[in-house]
């Protein structure tokens, strides 16, 4: 039994080539790209929807202002008119005790930019100039209108 037991023989014992080892990092680096341009192309495509989400709810809370002001805040009292009673302009006799929005703060979009509030008090519109913050652009740059949604 002891000789069958010396019969056994080990593999070689031979690893695998620098070139063998270059050719299995370049494709899996190659892999790679693909993969994290997927991931990145998701990314984008996720804050323009959270964008379009964030700026649906900040118009149902610029609504309810219109039911106890009967007027949307204007350009000049901004998206605070919601944080805060405004002082300047017509009076609002029914504003909500501690606001419109809960926590005291402006949500920001999800490129970490203000969201840009137009209103005369009788229509309004709430935008983000995207992930690049500047007018105009394409894809994760494009700016983004409430109008448009």
């Amino acid at each position: 039994m002891l000789n069958d037991m010396k019969k056994i023989t080990i593999g070689s014992q031979e690893g695998m080539s620098l070139i063998e080892i270059l050719i299995a990092l370049t494709l899996m680096g190659i892999a790679g790209t693909f993969v994290a341009g997927k991931v990145y192309e998701n990314l984008e495509k996720g804050q323009i929807q959270a964008a379009k989400i964030q700026m649906k709810s900040l118009a149902d809370r610029v609504k309810e202002f219109r039911r106890d002001c009967a007027y949307y805040p204007t350009s000049d009292q901004g998206l605070e008119a919601l944080l805060d009673k405004p002082t300047g302009g017509r009076e609002c006799r029914k504003y909500a005790a501690g606001g419109y929005i809960d926590g005291g703060k402006l949500p920001k979009d999800p490129w970490d930019f203000d969201f840009i509030y137009e209103s005369d008090g009788k229509t309004f519109d709430i935008k983000t100039f995207g992930a690049d913050g500047a007018e105009g652009g394409e894809g994760a740059d494009a700016d983004i209108s409430l109008k448009d949604i």
